[in-house]
């Protein structure tokens, strides 16, 4: 458990001294006017204390995706907490920070909108699309897995509610209303619970491995799988079946290490936020809270069961993630674990779903410059929604795979849109545009080797990612050295 121990002593010590640093590059004022104070509707534009704030966008982020990735990712042995933390510090939070930075420097806009300020109509059109197109697929996801759980509980069996479409319709009925109703009616009623259910639950999980949790492999063999060693204990053995760490590992894991579908739930909050001094804990907070709660569940994935990588793998094989959630809540926690794992792969992703519909219609009436009627707002919400429930009908695998990509498109397009913004306040833009590098490497290894991308072999596209990778830092060592001579800098 020593990793562990680790893994969440230095996220806290990141937001500690880290955090603060990376906050004096963005030009936070605290007596500037927020978009909530300017342009207040009652509808989104509502203010909400720091706390809830923060829970929120804690909820929103989270939903199952830093507990179903680090499940997953853990098939590859204890690195992946060695990615959760390194991505999470040095991506994930200053991803999720200067996204809600920039939002609540612009109004309160979304993605799109601020990326054609900051660039031109050409990449404001490439976001739009990104970001309408994440935002569509992550609303699909997150009414098919809750509502595949929730129609296969055995308490439902031989009962109406043991179909399928009825948990869907029940879903898409709850998201037409979160969509269209002003914030203060549901969403802040409602998820500051639920985010604080979040927290419990992750705790009690952390308390339950530190006290039972079996053998763990050594720490000397984090990185044994460089090598192609193996643990002592053969079935204790990481990745066995050879899964290529890169690009894989990244896009298995991203909620807790990185997410684009952070960078869109952004406005949400930048237009709710009474101070710009918030912005830190609500958005770098949050997001260091997420990376903890991967790292108790990637850790549950490699210690809760004695038969190891084995195990694990027969387990996600016959019921995926949400029977690892349930197998390691109730063995640790008994009834109570049972009713937290329901909540946590039923309600949960519920909670994001509605979230990304509501910031899907944010976008597009941004584009569009639509008035903010409710006529307006249900002329955008019902087709988007009607379309969602044809898209269930398609094959779930696939729908994850574009997800999937268009998160790690879209955080890298963030993290570009970062580094501009950073560029012409003449400040220090390396903590952005580095892993903005990086994940331009990751993006274009895995759209060259996936299946829906062009499918080459990973001998080819695992190279072509870091040559692109090095031009890019060329290309960026270049800007930043003729930025230094200039006169405006």
């Amino acid at each position: 458990m020593l990793i562990f121990l680790i893994c969440i002593g230095v996220l806290l010590l990141a937001y500690k001294f880290y955090s603060p640093f990376v906050e004096r590059q963005a030009g936070i004022d605290p007596n500037a006017k927020t978009p909530q104070a300017r342009f207040e509707d009652g509808v989104d534009y509502v203010p909400v204390h720091p706390a809830k704030a923060f829970l929120i966008q804690f909820l929103n982020i989270a939903g199952v995706g830093p507990i179903f990735g680090p499940i997953l990712g853990a098939l590859y042995g204890p690195i992946a907490l060695v990615w959760i933390v390194l991505g999470n510090i040095l991506g994930g939070a200053v991803h999720d920070y200067f996204s809600g930075v920039m939002s609540i420097k612009e109004d309160g806009k979304s993605l799109p909108e601020i990326a054609g300020h900051y660039f031109n109509i050409y990449f404001k059109a490439a976001m739009l699309i990104f970001t309408a197109m994440l935002l569509f697929f992550v609303g699909v996801v997150f009414i098919m897995s809750p509502a595949g759980l929730l129609s296969n509980l055995d308490y439902f069996k031989d009962t109406i509610f043991a179909n399928n479409t009825f948990w869907v319709l029940v879903i898409l009925a709850y998201y037409f209303f979160a969509t269209l109703l002003p914030i203060d009616k549901i969403i802040t009623k409602l998820y500051p619970f639920f985010g604080a259910l979040m927290i419990v639950m992750t705790t009690s999980i952390a308390v339950a491995l530190l006290i039972h949790a079996p053998q763990l492999p050594e720490f000397g063999d984090v990185f044994a799988y460089f090598n192609h060693s193996h643990y002592n204990n053969d079935l204790l053995e990481p990745n066995p079946d050879g899964l290529p760490v890169w690009p894989l590992l990244f896009v298995t894991i991203t909620c807790g290490a990185i997410s684009g579908f952070h960078s869109t739930q952004a406005p949400i909050m930048a237009r709710c936020l009474t101070n710009e001094k918030y912005v830190r804990p609500v958005y770098y907070g949050a997001m260091v809270a997420e990376g903890i709660v991967a790292c108790v569940w990637a850790t549950a994935g490699i210690a809760a069961f004695p038969g190891g990588y084995v195990e694990l793998k027969a387990i996600l094989a016959q019921g995926g993630p949400g029977m690892v959630v349930n197998q390691v809540a109730t063995t640790y926690l008994g009834v109570i674990g049972g009713i937290m794992a329901v909540i946590a792969v039923a309600v949960f992703p519920i909670t994001s779903g509605d979230t990304a519909f509501r910031s899907l219609r944010l976008t597009i009436i941004d584009a569009f410059k639509i008035p903010q009627s409710m006529t307006n707002r249900l002329l955008v919400a019902v087709p988007v929604l009607i379309i969602a429930y044809f898209m269930t009908k398609i094959d779930f695998t696939l729908i994850w795979r574009y997800f999937a990509f268009s998160n790690m498109l879209l955080s890298t397009s963030v993290l570009w849109l970062a580094t501009k913004y950073l560029f012409d306040r003449g400040a220090f833009h390396w903590i952005v545009s580095l892993p903005a590098i990086i994940g331009t490497c990751v993006t274009l290894s895995y759209i060259l080797t996936a299946g829906i991308g062009l499918g080459f072999p990973q001998e080819m596209s695992q190279p072509a990612g870091i040559v692109v990778g090095v031009v890019c830092l060329i290309a960026l060592i270049i800007a930043h050295n003729k930025r230094k001579v200039t006169p405006a800098a």
